[in-house]
């Protein structure tokens, strides 16, 4: 009878290990990320009172008798399945769909979790924020940036750093080009400066000497003219101060007369102050002019004339902003001008905001944009076909030239521009660069990377979460806070990206629930207390058993 007893012991013992286990999986049904445990029994060793026997020839075999020993615990295994998901609205909470694990670093090692209720600390580190555990990055996303330190594996959150401007080097255009539409502009020009004297505005009576745009002018100086005619042919004069022989006059009017008399099918005249050289006939025309003093005083020039419009058979006009060095920006307007060529349009830049200066009409004109019978870009034509770019000094005279190239679409395609009847539609449908900004906000993407926001609107890949996967998950070891490390059995961990290597994919903005059945589990308490209530009573009835053999003696 004490085999009974020790048997009934042992009952005890297992079912309160079931008893714990499941006490403890309901104690943890709201734990983000944990994961539920069950018991296993198994039989203890058997004590054997008689050996089995083989057959003979006229007698059969007999089976051992034996007498078991009671039961243990087998194992206790964790149910490492998928745990449903949560929408929680914070961008910083993570959770895994597939058999990861988040890799947090203490300073000495690292510990792998399926709870990712991360926030940034005071260092801008990406930590738990219950632990201080700071999160680990894979790859290098960030670092050429300077988001992250190439020595070490933890993340950092730049909401201290400047995302550096970045000028303008491509500018795309889409849309139409109207096949049938004829409306001809006359080709006009204006100087943008508006010349005064005293304060007042000038006439074309007033003497250079006198604008108060002028410093030191005297007789003999010279003021270069250049450009292009309307029929593109170039243009050179030179128009020099004074009203001796040999030179051309002091007013402004002298100046003008000089003017139209250089460019070919066109007038100067002086509007507001202002020198504006207007085309005779409408349609189109390459008219340009440049003008620059050269003397020992000085006289304000304009850089560039703006374009009040550009002539052409048809005319479309596009704006886009695009950025220097320092992340100013420059407000660029572009006409499409239809040429008397068939099938062929100019681009040209009418005015850019800023201190910008053209070298010459080539680096604000693009010629000879040609299209297919099917209405397809046809990429640029001409005996020496123009490069597709236009040519700026974004700070003025002494600047360094930018060179910024025009993207039409695919020759033989219409991802870019057509030729078709009806409206033009042309836009300008994306460039390259951008302000200076900051970090204003966070998301992760389903791959585990962090991606920013920063205030310019541009989005910055900042890390890559590290992922860690298991050969044999349940075989990991809980070291509390919803925390495990490798064990012997566990398999090393393997790192990787989400979305490789049956890591499964973050979800940002949601956590893991626990995958405790609630329903199992009050079954599993109900067999653990029969369980239990059934190797009390053997214990029971042992010791009435034992109470009665002992009463034999009295």
């Amino acid at each position: 009878m004490s085999d009974s007893l020790m048997a009934a012991v042992s009952g005890l013992q297992g079912h309160q290990k079931m008893l714990d286990v499941a006490g403890n999986n309901l104690a943890n049904v709201n734990t983000y990320g944990f994961k539920s445990s069950r018991v296993t029994f198994s039989e203890l060793l058997s004590e054997t009172l008689r050996e089995a026997t083989q057959p003979q020839e006229r007698v059969g075999g007999t089976n051992p008798q034996q007498i078991g020993s009671g039961v243990t615990v087998s194992s206790i295994d964790r149910n490492m399945s998928q745990g449903t998901m949560v929408h929680t609205g914070q961008p910083l909470d993570m959770a895994i769909e597939g058999a990861g694990y988040f890799v947090l670093g203490d300073g000495q090692k690292d510990m792998y979790t399926r709870v990712g209720t991360f926030a940034v600390d005071s260092q801008y580190y990406l930590v738990d924020p219950g632990t201080g555990y700071r999160v680990q990055r894979l790859d290098v996303q960030g670092v050429a940036e300077g988001f992250q330190d190439a020595s070490s594996n933890d993340i950092r959150i730049p909401y201290d750093m400047a995302l550096p401007a970045k000028p303008t080097e491509a500018i795309s255009f889409t849309g139409n080009l109207s096949a049938d539409a004829e409306s001809p502009l006359t080709n006009q020009l204006t100087s943008g400066t508006q010349y005064t004297v005293g304060g007042a505005v000038a006439s074309v009576t007033s003497l250079l000497a006198d604008l108060d745009q002028a410093t030191g002018t005297s007789d003999g100086e010279t003021i270069a003219i250049s450009g292009k005619a309307a029929d593109g042919s170039d243009v050179s004069a030179t128009f020099t101060i004074g009203s001796g022989a040999g030179q051309d006059g002091t007013t402004l009017g002298d100046l003008l007369t000089k003017i139209s008399g250089a460019f070919s099918g066109s007038t100067a005249t002086l509007v507001n102050g202002e020198i504006r050289l207007t085309d005779t006939t409408a349609g189109y025309s390459q008219t340009d002019i440049y003008m620059a003093y050269n003397g020992a005083g000085s006289l304000t020039l304009p850089t560039y004339f703006q374009h009040l419009a550009a002539g052409g058979r048809e005319t479309k006009s596009a704006n886009v902003e695009i950025f220097d060095a320092q992340g100013i920006g420059h407000v660029v307007s572009v006409a499409f001008v239809r040429t008397d060529t068939d099938d062929t349009w100019d681009m040209v830049v009418t005015n850019m905001t800023g201190n910008i200066l053209f070298d010459s009409p080539d680096d604000r004109r693009v010629r000879g944009i040609q299209f297919n019978a099917d209405g397809s870009f046809a990429g640029l034509g001409g005996a020496t076909p123009d490069e597709l770019a236009i040519r700026a000094r974004l700070d003025g005279p002494g600047s360094t030239q930018s060179v910024i190239t025009l993207d039409f679409g695919t020759i033989g395609q219409f991802n870019g521009l057509s030729q078709f009847g009806g409206p033009s539609t042309v836009a300008a449908s994306g460039q390259d660069g951008y302000e200076a900004g900051y970090l204003s906000s966070l998301s992760v993407s389903r791959d585990g990377v962090l991606v920013g926001m920063f205030t310019n609107g541009v989005r910055r890949n900042i890390a890559a979460l590290k992922v860690a996967t298991f050969q044999n998950a349940a075989g990991l070891e809980s070291v509390g806070g919803s925390y495990f490390i490798a064990s012997g059995n566990s398999g090393d961990p393997m790192p990787t990206q989400a979305m490789t290597s049956g890591a499964g994919a973050v979800n940002g903005g949601s956590l893991e629930r626990s995958n405790v059945d609630t329903a199992e589990e009050f079954v599993n308490l109900i067999q653990a207390q029969n369980g239990y209530q059934a190797n009390a009573r053997t214990i029971r009835v042992t010791n009435d058993m034992l109470r009665e053999l002992s009463n034999l003696i009295r």
